[in-house]
């Protein structure tokens, strides 16, 4: 077998997408120095990207500027990571004119060589990499001053997804070269990277998409254009969904070893057309008192542009309330003629005064039903506490859940004088959704994108179901309906191994529709490796969710702090956040405990949160209540919302930075804190300890960047965004800490190693 051969079917996909902090320092290509040159000081200014996709084969041309910002002469070896499993039908690689001489290495030699790099310049950044063939080239010598161009081709062969091809593309390759020093660092590179894809046969294609990065597309001459919007960082993945079906089903998958795997299903609709299913479309409006001035305008506003989006086949009914409920009409009405004129005149005339009340706004808002080929939409706006009827959340979401019927129910929650239990409940009821408008925004923009996003239905009632393979925690739990234009991103769990057919099943028009396709699960699999998080992150936000709108119980603070540890995410529930004296758990009532400690440890409160890592039950309560008004609430319920509906990498990453953000704020700055991927560590002489280890914890002394360092990134990858930002830390985990420091070991058997992993994890359900 030739080496060319080896290389193509060991070359995986990136080991870990991008940790939450480690995207700027990624690049592309790079130049390594030999060990003993100091003073290197070539540094990558940019690089190009191109791609044409013809049927399934992808040409792949990379183009890099080098300048030697230096004062010496400077030469290295050009190093280039490959993503996918790639059929070489070509390969060449060039600087200027002329022709380097280069090789390709399989996933396990090209292992070696990032690990050695990593000891030599101690700095973990190229560890994402583990898993990756690459191409290495002698570059000849860069003048100080010197610019030189380097040009990589190849051809690779696209994967099957089910009903879509995938390209995958290694942009994360830390720049080596960035700095002056004997071991410079990947934090300067800030080099642009431009990224397009050109698909000829476009029409065979409905919209790309891509889980990792945002894409702008442009379609024209049978042409499909795709360009990644920003540069590329971290492990890239684009889907392109075979038209054929009016729903096109790709499916990615990850399975790590010895443990069940994780898919992706997205459901890509394509383009509106004219077999789009009639709706039923109720809107209330709260217009009490304190919805004068610029809300109500807003809220008029909106209302008029709903009305434009309404086809002649919908039906529609406006209802208003205050202490009363004031309906448009009696019944349906038709958009067709002058029933929009009418409509339009009735929202001109809406006056804000009055109490609030709920009750019978929900009562009359469920009020009439809607034949099985028309789907009803019912759109629910406040921005009060219910103040007329009844007021206990309780009662008026047990209104809208035993009234909804097959009503899709859609609340906006204007300002935080709301109940975000009430409201979460009213989405959830009706397969729908729940937003929060906080104060200053415009209602009448979240109004208008939820009036687009719901305009054209495409399946509705979706169950989703496999086999042979078995399927376990879907995301989200109810799923919600296919509109189109937007794709619908599932997450789960599978156990079994081998070929598996996917059904997707669902209703149009009052029919039962079947889509289904093929696709292979992996019995392991590093590729996909963003898959774990993003479902992890829905998982998180379904079970805060549960929080709002079920209550507060032992059981399921312990599953967020699990889901929460386990895959390095952060939660406005748990106290590994943060512990502090003056955050105190809340008693059974919901009141400060006074610096009490819980179960042997600090617990805290962000305002109007609060829990302890270890609950004590007669702390806790059976089911301790969490506040559900005022600003923190809907901040948390709209976070929760956030995490549940997590499609993109990048997505969690600026979710992960804003909560940890918000913690680290409300910490005490007695001493240096720093959070990374779910965590808050604090600096402690020269070792940065995290937060949640406990003094009294088992620890486990490993040496950075020896054998056992590396596997601890390769078995418990939750912790490598840990070790990328402090070389000596405190890890803590469920019954044991590791600690990376001098005069650690630097290997560790086998057995070692899987009762390291068992006692960080623990053996609690989800983790």
């Amino acid at each position: 077998m030739s080496e060319r051969t080896r290389w193509i079917r060991a070359a995986g996909v990136a080991f870990a997408l991008v940790a939450a902090g480690s995207a700027p320092g990624a690049a592309q290509g790079w130049i390594e120095p030999g060990v003993n040159r100091g003073g290197f000081a070539v540094a990558r200014v940019r690089s190009e990207v191109q791609v044409r996709i013809l049927g399934r084969v992808a040409r792949v041309e990379v183009t890099e500027w080098f300048e030697n910002r230096g004062a010496r002469l400077a030469e290295g070896e050009y190093l280039y990571p490959l993503a996918g499993e790639a059929v070489f039908e070509g390969f060449s690689l060039w600087q200027g004119e002329t022709e380097l001489r280069g090789e390709i290495m399989d996933a396990d030699r090209a292992r070696d060589i990032y690990e050695e790099i990593v000891r030599r310049r101690a700095d973990p950044a190229l560890i994402e990499l583990a898993g990756l063939g690459l191409v290495r080239a002698r570059v000849f010598p860069i003048q100080p001053g010197e610019t030189r161009k380097v040009s990589l081709r190849y051809t690779q062969l696209l994967d099957r997804a089910g009903g879509a091809l995938q390209l995958r593309y290694a942009g994360g390759v830390p720049a080596s070269q960035a700095g002056a020093g004997e071991h410079p660092r990947s934090g300067s590179d800030d080099a642009p990277t431009i990224f397009r894809v050109v698909v000829d046969d476009a029409d065979t294609f409905l919209e790309p998409f891509s889980p990792t990065h945002p894409l702008a597309v442009e379609r024209g001459d049978e042409r499909m254009h795709v360009s990644v919007d920003g540069d590329v960082f971290g492990r890239m993945a684009v889907f392109l969904p075979l038209a054929g079906d009016a729903v096109g089903l790709s499916v990615a998958t990850h399975r790590p070893v010895g443990e069940d795997g994780y898919f992706m299903l997205t459901l890509s609709p394509g383009r509106a057309s004219g077999d789009v299913q009639p709706r039923d479309i109720t809107v209330v409006m709260d217009v009490s008192g304190s919805m004068s001035g610029e809300k109500i305008e807003q809220a008029k506003a909106a209302l008029h542009q709903l009305l434009g989006t309404l086809s002649p086949d919908d039906r529609f009914r406006l209802l208003s309330f205050s202490g009363a409920v004031s309906a448009h009409d009696s019944d349906w009405s038709s958009p067709r003629g002058r029933g929009l004129a009418r409509a339009r005149s009735w929202v001109d005339g809406l006056v804000a005064d009055g109490g609030t009340n709920i009750e019978a706004a929900l009562r009359e808002a469920f009020r009439l039903e809607s034949p099985r080929d028309r789907l009803p939409v019912v759109l629910f706006l406040t921005d009060g506490l219910p103040s007329v009827g009844s007021e206990s959340p309780e009662e008026l979401a047990g209104i809208a859940e035993t009234g909804a019927g097959r009503a899709r129910v859609f609340a906006f929650g204007m300002g935080h004088d709301v109940n975000t239990r009430l409201l979460d409940r009213l989405g959830e009821a009706g397969r729908g959704d729940t937003d929060y408008v906080e104060p200053g925004e415009n209602v009448e923009r979240a109004f208008s994108l939820l009036a687009a996003k719901i305009q054209h239905p495409v399946l509705t009632d979706l169950r989703l179901s496999g086999g042979p393979i078995e399927l376990d925690e879907v995301y989200p739990v109810r799923i919600p309906d296919v509109f189109a234009g937007e794709e619908l991103v599932l997450f789960g769990r599978f156990g079994g191994d081998g070929q598996s057919q996917l059904t997707v099943s669902g209703e149009r028009e009052g029919r039962l529709l079947d889509f289904s396709t093929e696709a292979i699960f992996p019995e392991t699999s590093e590729a996909n490796a963003y898959i774990p998080r993003l479902w992890a992150s829905r998982k998180l936000g379904h079970l805060e969710r549960q929080v709002w709108t079920e209550g507060m119980s032992e059981e399921l603070t312990e599953q967020i702090r699990d889901v929460a540890l386990r895959y390095g995410l952060p939660s406005r529930f748990t106290s590994y956040l943060v512990q502090e004296p003056d955050f105190v758990a809340l008693d059974a009532g919901g009141a400060g405990s006074g610096g009490r400690t819980t179960g042997g440890r600090v617990g805290f409160a962000l305002p109007g949160l609060a829990m302890s890592m270890k609950a004590d039950p007669s702390a806790l309560g059976a089911r301790n209540t969490a506040p559900t008004t005022g600003a923190d609430a809907v901040a948390a319920a709209a976070s929760a919302r956030r995490m549940r509906s997590m499609a993109s990498s990048l997505e969690l990453a600026a979710a992960e930075d804003e909560i940890m953000q918000a913690a680290l704020e409300k910490a005490s700055e007695a001493l240096p804190r720093d959070a990374v991927a779910g965590r808050v560590f604090e600096q402690r002489d020269d070792v940065w300890v995290d937060v949640a280890h406990r003094e009294d914890a088992r620890i486990v002394k490993l040496a950075p960047y020896g054998r056992a360092w590396f596997d601890l990134v390769a078995m418990l990858p939750e912790v490598e965004a840990a070790l990328r930002a402090h070389e000596s830390v405190v890890i803590a985990g469920a019954e044991l800490s590791v600690e990376i420091g001098a005069g650690g070991a630097d290997s560790l058997g086998t057995d070692e190693l899987r009762r390291l992993v068992d006692g960080f994890r623990g053996d609690r359900p989800g983790r």
